[in-house]
């Protein structure tokens, strides 16, 4: 047997007889688990080791190599160390309460002389990665390993199933922990398989694996996650049990893990790419970069690490396609291998999805086939649907994944696997395995919102595999300011860590406060130095718009931060009327004033109830040129208004009006939402939002427009000025917003009612004195608005140290070198951790009860219990749509499974809510109503 090219033998000849009977007995899988035969654990080590290979070799990126490389001394030292770190995870198994947890194992471990007391190992649980740790720790230190490099290894062991203890959590205390490890010829055992696994491997000795450099912090949770990626891989039914010590060796465990990885179907991003130039990206969008774009490009360019980007442009300047050119010309500088897009919401992940996928293809064909699409109710995509048919296949959900049920079957095309030819079908979707329960990330390319950033910063089991997928990635960000101080605790928290990876991170946004600008600076800065403190930031007062900011951490360790001011693609910004109608006003009226000559109109309401009420009397007078988009209609269709929003408001090729459109939608318009409305009515927001909804207005250039809404104008209501005093302000936008916020929001607005905003040339102004505090507020508005201030900043505090308590590092723990302890304590439960602030809702599936049993809500007949034939199940989850948890927090009990789903894998813990033949239903003592077009109606 050769390693690497090394000609040494690795044979298990040189054991010794009793160290050959050892190592033949100890198992690391039963014969339940591994297909009817036990595998050795020697076995299941170097199956784990040869996956790791594929995993260097097929899959991690060039800038995660070259880290690993400099920690072990060079490029093939790295990939060795690596593999063996992968490897060497299970090595508690060798350890009396291990073997002792199968019957038939136990008999023949006990038949070679290894022996324990049964009393003591059943009265003591020690699990086995804890166990694990304790042994590689004191195994390395008779090595000769310095402390340093022993204190970050033996937590990746002790952490391989999914969250890094304390040092004194390891072991059960001195009293038992002799019983439990082993006693007797168990050391002797333990020193055989490391010293034959290690061997196997192509080292000489233990002392030969130690490290050189100790890796940072981030870099350990990143080999964490591809430890328990291989660990995870190598437990599949790929991997039938070998019980016999002869046939175990790296060479076998290398093919296994070969058909293995071809059958599963896992592959890379795109590998080394080329820099991008000005030509490439007419080539990749079918128009030429504008000159923000350039500049942006160009500042991309001339990052000499790794950094953080923060593009601020106007809306429909072409941030996303900015963002994704920047993102090949850090990938193909700094070796790259994927993207990861977040959006705020799964409805702007879906057109981001298929504008990802059609960008990843013109990159590199081939690769197209590797872009996941994250997100609970991807089922409805079309786009991700068709794909998924197309790869006969047509359920690609995520796999209900438990700690030791590894859901590796792949339904994607691998019964058509050749293993003669090694020739696959093309993929139109990522390998099923990387789709299952917190694996999405590890997908090549993945858009999805930035919840699943979000959760990479929490204190929840197995968050190493969150931040494995991001290791090799450009992140990209869209429409950052939407982070309110909730969220942004764990937004900071992800920046730091991405910071101290080195990962490029590029920020969008429209309307971008300066704090907050400078706040996303000093987190990403931090944690590339390493550094606890979050110091401020120096940026120019007033840098210009649009304008790129870039930050990275120099090879000396000195933050360098760059701002460069760019021209808006416009040559003048728009001159956008503002008017303020007190609320109580008649927007009908206002419309049918307005709408004389035809028109495209949308309407912005803060809550579901305005926006129904608005519809309602709208509707009766404009007929079915009205449209309602809100969250409380079930996905089917809100998916398929969305679709007739987007047609209907979207610009017209060759000049064609447009027919006569009123949408009214709530806060879902806000943001990504691809329209062009000749006019904009809105309910009062925060500044930076409000500018966000005009935006959704005269978008583009050619749009024929009717005479009398030539000249954008936003309406704004929802508030009632009250002479020289501060208005009053809708309490459910208050209760959303905060006071403080929205009279700062009223000060500008009224200020401007009758006059105009040049946007975007005033968007930077407008925002930051809406959030400044020392810019003064109408003197009669005085007190009031200091009250609301303190008031607000209480709450801010108040929201921040909630979501404090989930964030994955906690306070003073930044500089911390290793990562032990990091879920010391109680970690956090992923149903426990919420990464978004404000009131809680719950998901319910509508469904129509009568005398003959339950149908979906489309009218498709289940069975007499609810039962639900696979040819139904979308209809059925078609019918899902969010409660806002004021309406189900009293009526929880009666929103249950139906008895027909409770064994079902996607419905088993879903809430049905029952209507009957007149679409009403109740919900505790709260009645509603389901209508087509209005949605959920609470009576």
């Amino acid at each position: 047997m050769t390693i690497d090219g090394d000609a040494r033998s690795t044979g298990w000849e040189d054991l010794s007889g009793p160290q050959r009977a050892w190592l033949g007995a100890l198992w690391g899988k039963s014969a339940g688990r591994a297909g009817g035969t036990a595998n050795l654990l020697l076995s299941h080590m170097l199956d784990t080791a040869a996956v790791a290979e594929l995993i260097w070799d097929k899959y991690l990126a060039d800038s995660v190599r070259r880290q690993v490389a400099v920690v072990a001394g060079g490029s093939d030292a790295g990939r060795r160390l690596f593999v063996w770190l992968c490897g060497v995870h299970d090595l508690g198994k060798a350890t009396p309460v291990f073997q002792a947890v199968d019957r038939d194992g136990a008999a023949a471990v006990r038949g070679v002389g290894l022996s324990w007391d049964d009393r003591a190992v059943k009265a003591r649980r020690w699990r086995h990665e804890k166990v694990g740790a304790r042994i590689l720790k004191d195994l390395a230190q008779e090595a000769g390993w310095s402390g340093e490099h022993r204190d970050w290894v033996w937590p990746l062991v002790a952490g391989h199933h999914g969250q890094f203890p304390s040092l004194g959590d390891l072991g059960p205390g001195r009293r038992h922990e002799p019983g439990l490890r082993g006693t007797g010829d168990w050391p002797k055992a333990q020193l055989a398989l490391l010293a034959a696994y290690t061997r196997a491997l192509g080292y000489g000795e233990l002392r030969d694996v130690e490290p050189r450099v100790v890796p940072s912090r981030a870099l350990q949770l990143q080999l964490s996650g591809f430890i328990v990626m291989a660990d995870w891989i190598a437990s599949g039914d790929h991997f039938p049990g070998i019980d016999r010590l002869d046939e175990v060796s790296i060479d076998k465990g290398r093919s296994r893990a070969v058909a293995a990885w071809a059958q599963l179907g896992l592959a890379r991003g795109w590998g080394r790419i080329s820099e991008p130039s000005a030509a490439d990206f007419k080539e990749r969008f079918d128009v030429s970069p504008r000159p923000s774009q350039r500049v942006a490009i160009e500042c991309a360019a001339r990052m000499a690490r790794p950094g953080l980007m923060i593009v601020e442009a106007p809306m429909g300047e072409g941030k996303t396609r900015t963002a994704l050119v920047c993102a090949e010309v850090l990938a193909s500088r700094f070796g790259f291998d994927g993207v990861f897009v977040g959006m705020p919401t799964q409805a702007t992940s879906d057109p981001m999805f298929t504008q990802v996928r059609a960008w990843v293809e013109a990159v590199a064909p081939d690769a197209a086939g590797g872009v996941a699409l994250l997100h609970g109710k991807r089922r409805f995509n079309s786009e991700w649907q068709r794909l998924v048919e197309s790869a006969e296949d047509a359920d690609a959900g995520f796999v209900s994944v438990g700690e030791d049920e590894f859901g590796l079957d792949d339904p994607y095309g691998s019964s058509e696997f050749d293993p003669c030819t090694c020739e696959r079908p093309v993929r139109t979707v990522p390998a099923e395995w990387f789709l299952g329960a917190k694996r999405g990330l590890l997908a090549p390319f993945v858009v999805g919102t930035i919840d699943q950033l979000l959760l990479a910063a929490t204190r929840t089991k197995h968050v190493m595999l969150r931040m494995a997928g991001l290791a090799g990635k450009v992140v990209i960000l869209d429409e950052v300011h939407a982070a309110d101080v909730y969220m942004s605790e764990f937004l900071m928290e992800g920046l730091r860590w991405l910071g101290q990876a080195g990962v490029p991170v590029i920020l969008l946004s429209a309307t971008l406060p300066p704090q907050q600008r400078e706040q996303l600076l000093s987190a990403y800065l931090a944690g590339a130095r390493s550094s606890e403190e979050l110091e401020p930031v120096t940026v120019e007062a007033e840098p210009g718009y649009p304008c790129v900011t870039t930050a990275w951490v120099d090879t000396d360790g000195s933050p360098v931060v760059e701002q460069v001011a760019a021209p808006a693609w416009r040559a003048e910004s728009l001159r956008v009327n503002v008017e303020v109608v007190g609320e109580g006003s008649s927007i009908a009226e206002l419309l049918t004033d307005r709408l004389a000559g035809g028109g495209c109109v949308l309407i912005i309401r803060n809550t579901v109830d305005r926006a129904q009420k608005t519809y309602t009397e709208l509707k009766g007078i404009f007929g079915s040129a009205v449209e309602l988009l809100h969250a409380r209609m079930h996905v089917c269709r809100r998916a398929v208004v969305t679709e007739t929003c987007l047609d209907r408001l979207g610009p017209k090729k060759d000049g064609v009006q447009r027919p006569l459109t009123i949408v009214v939608a709530t806060q879902i318009a806000e943001q990504s939402f691809d329209v062009d409305a000749d006019l904009l009515i809105t309910d009062l927001a925060p500044m930076d939002l409000l500018l966000q909804r005009i935006g959704r207005m005269h978008r583009h250039d050619g749009v024929r427009r009717p005479s009398g809404l030539r000249e954008p104008t936003v309406v704004i209501t929802g508030f009632a000025p009250r002479g020289e005093g501060p208005p009053s302000i809708d309490d459910a936008s208050e209760a959303i917003y905060g006071r403080y916020p929205l009279l700062r929001s009223a000060a500008a607005t009224l200020h401007a009612d009758g006059d105009h905003w040049k946007v975007p040339a005033q968007v930077p102004e407008l925002v930051a004195a809406a959030y400044d505090p020392q810019v003064a507020a109408p003197e009669a508005w005085a007190d009031e608005v200091a009250d609301a201030l303190r008031t607000w900043t209480a709450d801010q505090r108040k929201r921040a140290d909630t979501a404090a308590q989930f964030v994955l590092t906690r306070l003073g723990e930044h500089e911390y070198p290793t990562l032990e302890g990091l879920h010391r304590g109680e970690y956090v439960k992923d149903d426990d951790v919420r990464v978004r602030d404000g009131e809680e809702s719950i998901e319910v599936i509508l469904v129509r009860g009568d005398t003959r049993g339950y149908r979906a809500e489309n009218g498709r007949r289940l069975g007499p219990n609810g039962e639900v034939p696979a040819e139904v199940l979308d209809d059925v989850l078609g019918g899902t749509l969010r409660l806002p948890m004021r309406l189900a927090r009293s009526g929880l009990e009666s929103l249950r499974p139906l008895d027909g789903w409770r064994d079902h894998p996607w419905l088993r813990y879903s809430r049905a809510l029952i209507l009957d033949r007149d679409s009403r239903g109740a919900v505790g003592e709260a009645r509603v109503r389901y209508d087509e077009e209005l949605g959920l109606v609470v009576e």
